[in-house]
């Protein structure tokens, strides 16, 4: 009979680390996957590569060189070649290493694959990108990192790039504006459209940036952060004003660039420009992002006067997505439908902002005004989001390509806060001071 002191001795101790796997694993999966389940993916990956990589069909024939030095020098079986693999490279989040692809491969070959080898491998998901022609990258999620969000602790910092939330491959998305100069927010009510706005706005702050606010919902949304905005219109009488002051700060960033365009011919070459980031730093204006809370509240008209109102400021909007980028200024236009129903403009407004971010939506054609005529595949994706996720999104861009990505949460009390901290970075801009909002 089994002496019951030794099977508590040895049992207790398996029962203490399975109950703490099963916690870690439901409560704190990062640690989860630091303790336990790196270690397994590793022994599964190894030792399981060459036979997954055959049953994916991932393998190659051997070449008669190899078949020839296999024969001559042992009695092994010739088995085809799998892709060479490299050095495995731990994460926080999972697992990253390369594969050198074997002759006639491609990587979307692998990318194809990619849910045969998550479950091989037994991890979250595999994502599957190009270094260089040959060389894929996989890049193995352990864990749903879109549950609890929790930015990379080391983040690069530069002018008008603001890292705001997750994507699901662990990486940080990041909203950059030299790159991407315009963006459409859309999301249903409670989506998380408004903490996506925060952390933008939050993040901006910081730079020496100017923030320009058009929020016709009297300002609830943006007027927490006037300490830092140089100009805020929170109806859309000031916002008919306030446009055709940012058209005339444009016009007159144009009318710099072209002064400085009076080229002469012993003109140095890297002094001849088309935007203001060729500019000499002394001369060169500060970059300006106006953000758009509730677009649709600019579209809607009672009277004549109002339709107006309306076209004159699609109008100017319209000229401002078209030209700004040159001079500096950056839309950022939010709301929960954006389509043609909104009135004459709406359309073509739409179709120059570039970066388009979708959260949960109320109905399937809402998910075709942000993200189907760049990126249908992620139509769906956008219908599927969960109302008990806020802030999970879908990010498209211009290449046909998308993700999921979640935004961390970040309080109005906190983004208010750093607004404060930073009201000294408020730049002098004279045609905007009769705007600026009083903190």
């Amino acid at each position: 009979m089994t002496d019951p002191t030794t099977l508590l001795m040895v049992g207790g101790p398996l029962a203490v680390l399975a109950g703490g796997a099963a916690y870690t694993r439901a409560r704190h999966p990062a640690v989860h996957w630091a303790v336990f389940g790196l270690l397994i993916s590793v022994v599964r990956l190894i030792g399981s590569y060459a036979s997954v990589m055959e049953a994916c069909g991932l393998t190659v024939p051997p070449s008669r060189l190899r078949i020839l030095i296999t024969r001559a020098t042992s009695r092994r079986e010739i088995r085809p070649v799998p892709p060479r693999r490299g050095i495995l490279r731990p994460t926080a989040t999972g697992l990253r290493l390369r594969l050198r692809l074997a002759p006639g491969q491609e990587p979307a070959d692998v990318a194809a694959s990619a849910e045969r080898l998550r479950h091989a491998w037994g991890v979250h998901a595999v994502y599957v990108s190009t270094v260089k022609p040959g060389v894929v990258e996989l890049r193995l999620v352990g864990f749903d990192v879109l549950r609890r969000v929790r930015m990379p602790g080391k983040l690069d910092a530069a002018l008008l790039k603001v890292p705001v939330a997750l994507r699901e491959d662990a990486t940080p998305y990041v909203r950059d504006y030299r790159a991407v100069p315009h963006g459409l927010i859309l999301g249903a009510t409670l989506s998380g459209k408004s903490m996506f706005l925060r952390h933008l706005i939050s993040g901006l702050a910081r730079q020496p940036v100017a923030l320009v606010g058009i929020d016709c919902k009297r300002g609830v949304e943006l007027a927490p952060f006037a300490p830092r905005l140089s100009a805020l219109a929170t109806d859309p009488d000031q916002a008919a004003a306030l446009l055709p002051v940012l058209v005339q700060e444009m016009e007159h960033r144009y009318d710099l660039i072209k002064a400085r365009q009076g080229i002469d011919p012993d003109t140095p070459d890297e002094e001849i420009t088309s935007d203001i980031w060729g500019l000499p730093e002394p001369e060169r204006p500060v970059p300006l992002v106006l953000f758009v809370d509730e677009v649709a509240e600019l579209f809607f008209v009672a009277t004549r006067k109002d339709e107006e109102r309306r076209d004159e400021m699609v109008t100017q909007l319209i000229r401002l997505a078209q030209l700004g980028r040159a001079a500096g200024i950056h839309l950022e236009v939010c709301g929960q439908r954006f389509g043609a129903e909104l009135g004459k403009g709406a359309t073509m407004l739409r179709a120059q902002l570039t970066g388009r971010i979708c959260h949960r939506v109320n109905d399937e054609g809402s998910a075709k005004m942000a993200v189907g005529d760049i990126a249908p595949d992620a139509v769906m994706a956008a219908c599927t989001i969960a109302p008990e996720r806020p802030g999970l999104a879908v990010a498209g861009d211009t290449s046909g390509g998308w993700s999921r990505i979640r935004t961390p949460y970040l309080s109005l009390g906190d983004a208010a806060r750093t607004c404060r901290e930073y009201a000294h970075l408020v730049p002098d801009l004279p045609a905007l001071k009769p705007f600026r909002p009083t903190a």
